[in-house]
């Protein structure tokens, strides 16, 4: 049986963790797509990184999906994402997602609360 440390080690295993500082000097110095990864309710009490699309994990598979009716128009596999959540879990589980479907650029920025100490740019 697997348990939540195998399926994060996992994930961390595939997708690079950058630290906050490193990513908050490429926010807006590429074309890269910044997603938060937690639910709306989660948002709506810390806010999130300034201009970052909002995608449940929940919801990823059937957004990241070309074939499917729900797919967003921003998931495309060969698109530069750049996912983050409450403290790095949820971003790094939902990388590992995304890498499984063909998505080849994905990185973990981890956490919104200390996105926001270290001065990077949020809105509500």
């Amino acid at each position: 049986m697997k348990t939540a440390k195998d399926y994060l080690d996992d994930a961390n295993a595939v997708v690079t963790r950058i630290p906050t500082e490193e990513a908050i000097k490429l926010h807006g110095a590429d074309d890269g797509i910044w997603i938060d990864v937690r639910d709306s309710s989660d948002i709506a009490k810390t806010g999130t990184i300034k201009g970052a699309q909002r995608l449940p994990r929940g919801f990823l598979e059937f957004a990241a999906d070309p074939a499917s009716p729900h797919q967003k128009d921003f998931m495309k596999p060969d698109n530069k994402y750049y996912l983050v959540c409450g403290a790095g879990g949820q971003a790094a589980l939902a990388g590992k997602t995304l890498k499984d479907m063909g998505y080849t650029d994905v990185t973990n920025v981890g956490g919104v609360p200390d996105w926001k100490n270290a001065g990077g740019p949020v809105e509500d």
